[in-house]
């Protein structure tokens, strides 16, 4: 957008100087190969012909100013960050494989200090992951989680308990359990919301109490058929 910010930018450039442009950027991921896809929409585009020079100047304007935001939200994420690695054992939980030091650090932002907190289920509340009832009069409905409460905390549990299912197979474990279980099986969604309470417990054990990260006390919770048979035997 830069610096070619409309069509006939792009068909001047060719192929070959799109490519350019991206590897002077690093922008690898991006895909060499979408270079040609890209011209070929240029080359079709009808395009804006008229106020051409103002419009290339705006388009640059908005430009200029999306990267200056972008700078300025690094700097405002590298202080966040920088704080949240003083806080005591927050190193602990990295050692769930998945959790990143960016979705980590959004949940401790958006938690505070944990100090404040008697209880897990007060975090829990807060997130708007606190369960509540849908029932009137005498009809009785299902349970659901509240949703209110600090939205931004409640993504970021998501996003852990997401990540830790695809990437720490004690998690896909537990997963696999909650979703085929015998009695009460929970739908996918479910799955990953009572994941995400559980990673919350988890956070904070590790955080009040200083404990390591131990994937095979996390997997307690799964009665597995051969002990139950052993304890009714």
């Amino acid at each position: 957008m830069k610096q070619a910010p409309f069509p006939d930018d792009l068909t001047a450039l060719g192929a070959d100087g799109i490519r350019q442009i991206w590897h002077e950027a690093k922008l690898r991921g991006r895909g060499y190969g979408r270079a040609g896809e890209i011209l070929k929409y240029a080359e079709e585009s009808v395009g804006i012909k008229d106020g051409v020079a103002a419009g290339k100047t705006a388009v640059k304007w908005f430009v200029r100013k999306i990267m200056e935001l972008d700078a300025e939200l690094a700097d405002i994420e590298n202080q966040i960050n920088q704080k949240c690695q003083e806080i005591p054992h927050a190193g602990n939980i990295l050692e769930i494989a998945g959790i990143g030091e960016n979705t980590l650090f959004g949940i401790l932002a958006e938690m505070g200090d944990i100090s404040r907190f008697d209880d897990v289920k007060e975090i829990q509340k807060l997130s708007g992951l606190g369960l509540v009832a849908c029932s009137s009069g005498k009809h009785k409905g299902e349970t659901r989680i509240s949703h209110r409460g600090r939205k931004r905390l409640r993504y970021w549990l998501f996003q852990a308990a997401k990540s830790a299912v695809a990437h720490a197979e004690e998690f896909k474990e537990l997963h696999t359990y909650y979703t085929t279980r015998a009695e009460n099986p929970l739908k996918k969604m479910q799955s990953l919301i009572v994941i995400a309470c559980k990673l919350l417990r988890i956070i904070y054990a590790i955080l009040k109490n200083g404990m390591v990260y131990d994937p095979k006390k996390m997997l307690m919770d799964i009665r597995r058929p051969e002990k139950q048979e052993g304890i009714a035997a």
